[in-house]
């Protein structure tokens, strides 16, 4: 019953001192000096001189696809991507076929999740039947049901209409829910392919104003303090979405938000090579933009980076830009691209990034297991990472069934080494460990 499953020897946490961490029954058993005597009969030995110890990342917004888009990707292969990106939960978004908004059909993403073993998947409820807006989903009944449902969004559309959002926002409050939001006034987007600015003007392509998603999150804001319940916002992306959200925390409104990795380092400079694969929703912004996400992340008023990981195959992104489908897979570069815009660049240590991307996540999604501090007792969910060892991003080391990635070809500053789920590895030595040995 003793027995030690893994050593992790003179591994850093959080980046600092270097200890020994020794894993038993799942949890953290020992915190240890390095170099101490310690059995390890038949137990994984790691030499992790020179690694950062993470609690195992959690992602707040994920699309994996199943039921419905299998070809793009299913719940297996997301997990499989999941855990290669150092990440130990995922919660998936309910934009599936059929639409994630009743009971049975979030029970179906939650078991195929446990069936798969590599990550926790948390399905995301819809907030409306069918996305369409125009009556609420099963809310009760899906947290109700096993796979206990919190978090509620109907991303990829927008809650547009107010009546409908505030309904929802009274509604989730009964069970400590959250609405999480798409934040894009439809008419002022309709027919937009880029950020609007100069650059759309130059290029011929319809712009996508930042007042599109300013004006949602400005008027949920108002709503979430009026009705006293909690409003997180997706994938925010412009200057002016972190003036509002600063603005409405330090009235004390019960709002988070998360910004995506891609628009932390990716400018819409790269739309004029006119490659679908940078046609993103919400649209890559200005280098403005970018500096004031970067800052909102550092200062905590942005709470999460969450990947917005949307898998496409390659017949949905290998067209006229106009026609190409809008998302990027984002799983298995999420912590080396922030690594890049935040660490590397001095905005953020090792410590900021456990809070932003694992801590935070955590709480607001009411994880339980997940986003721990690395302490005895705790669940042994931990992501090493060498700080030292770039890694070039290639379609071989992605495990999604798409390969929509932007940054094939890119050098990330960072390498995830390993992942474990409850002290059972689920990624080691560059690869996702063998299905059978995970469930086993």
């Amino acid at each position: 019953m003793n027995h030690v499953e893994t050593v992790i020897r003179s591994v850093r946490p959080l980046g600092g001192a270097p200890v020994d961490l020794v894993v038993r029954q799942g949890i953290i058993a020992s915190i240890e000096a390095p170099n101490t005597s310690i059995a390890v009969d038949g137990a994984l030995v790691i030499d992790g001189t020179e690694l950062v110890a993470l609690p195992g990342l959690v992602d707040l917004h994920t699309h994996l696809r199943e039921p419905g888009r299998e070809d793009a990707e299913t719940i297996e292969s997301g997990s499989r991507a999941a855990a290669a990106g150092g990440f130990t939960a995922v919660f998936a978004m309910a934009n599936t076929d059929p639409v994630a908004d009743t009971a049975g059909t979030v029970e179906q993403v939650w078991r195929l999740g446990r069936e798969a073993g590599y990550v926790d998947v948390q399905p995301i409820g819809a907030v409306t039947v069918g996305l369409a807006g125009v009556a609420l989903a099963e809310l009760g009944a899906m947290a109700d049901s096993a796979a206990r449902v919190r978090v509620f969004s109907d991303d990829g559309k927008c809650v547009h209409d107010a009546v409908m959002m505030r309904r929802a926002l009274e509604y989730v409050k009964a069970f400590d829910g959250v609405i999480a939001q798409h934040a894009q006034e439809p008419r002022l987007t309709e027919g937009a392919l880029m950020n609007e600015g100069a650059l759309s003007g130059i290029l011929g392509l319809t712009g996508w104003p930042a007042v599109a998603e300013e004006a949602i999150i400005a008027r949920d804001v108002l709503l979430a303090e009026h009705v006293g319940s909690q409003l997180h916002i997706c994938h925010v992306s412009t200057a002016g979405s972190v003036e509002i959200i600063r603005w409405a925390k330090s009235r004390g409104i019960n709002v988070t938000a998360e910004v995506t990795p891609h628009h932390l380092l990716l400018t819409e400079d790269l739309v004029a090579s006119y490659d679908p694969v940078f046609k993103v929703n919400p649209p890559l912004r200005s280098h403005r933009d970018v500096v004031a996400v970067r800052e909102a992340l550092a200062d905590g008023t942005i709470d999460v980076v969450a990947t917005d990981h949307a898998p496409h195959p390659a017949e949905d992104k290998d067209c006229e830009w106009a026609e190409a489908a809008m998302g990027m897979v984002g799983l298995e570069t999420a912590v080396g691209v922030v690594a890049e815009a935040m660490v590397r660049t001095g905005l953020m240590d090792w410590a900021a990034v456990a809070d932003r991307m694992s801590v935070r996540p955590a709480g607001i999604g009411r994880l339980a297991g997940h986003g721990r501090p690395l302490q005895v007792g705790e669940p042994a969910n931990i992501v090493l990472i060498d700080p030292n060892r770039d890694q070039l991003v290639q379609r071989s080391m992605l495990q999604s069934e798409s390969r929509n990635s932007p940054y094939l070809g890119r050098t990330l500053p960072i390498t995830v080494v390993a992942t474990f789920l409850r002290g059972r590895a689920t990624y080691l030595d560059g690869a996702p460990v063998p299905a059978e040995q995970v469930r086993a």
